[in-house]
């Protein structure tokens, strides 16, 4: 895709600018990258529920089921330096047949570029590619205290479905997610059975 130059708000300077960057469908090329972004969610965050970083191996075996199911991974490049700012994707929301129209979604920042509405961009490429492919509703599956996510996705028309309490535990603590959901237009006609 072309780069394009982002509009920002600079929070603490109280002003817009400007920065070249482009949308991309990531390949493995990009494994590293999206692995060191997986990685500082993982040691440092509730926005993944998992305890031991992931490895090489790991990013195989995940863009081989991306790309299995059709399921685009969305970046978005600086094109100053051609690091990855962030990245988002979704995948199956269960695995029975009947819930062959929904999925879940996932998106990451990298930490050097958090605060830039780089999540609103990788939530509207996902929004609209999930369309594209016919889904009708994304979930959003979201660590109950991640103000932000939950923000970005309200503000996208989600709708919370649910909370289940105490699901995860890390940092010492029990952690809550709750569950967002957006339904959209498509397909025109589903289709019932496999």
């Amino acid at each position: 895709m072309q780069g394009k130059p982002i509009r920002f708000r600079n929070k603490e300077h109280n002003f817009f600018t400007m920065f070249p960057m482009k949308i991309i469908e990531c390949d493995f090329s990009y494994a590293p990258e999206i692995l060191d972004i997986f990685n500082d969610a993982i040691l440092n965050t509730t926005a993944l529920y998992d305890y031991t970083p992931w490895t090489m191996e790991t990013m195989t075996t995940w863009f081989a089921t991306k790309q299995e199911h059709g399921f685009p991974i969305i970046g978005i490049v600086d094109e100053e330096t051609g690091k990855l700012m962030g990245f988002g994707s979704f995948g199956m929301f269960r695995v029975r047949p009947a819930y062959k129209y929904t999925i879940e979604n996932s998106l990451y920042v990298h930490r050097d570029y958090r605060g830039r509405g780089l999540g609103k961009i990788l939530l509207s490429e996902i929004i609209k590619k999930a369309t594209e492919q016919q889904f009708h509703c994304i979930v959003g599956v979201i660590d109950a205290a991640n103000d932000v996510s939950i923000h970005l996705h309200t503000s996208f028309g989600f709708h919370h479905a649910g909370t289940i309490k105490q699901v995860g535990f890390k940092f010492n603590r029990w952690l809550d997610v709750d569950f967002y959901e957006l339904l959209l237009p498509t397909p025109e006609q589903p289709v019932d059975g496999i």
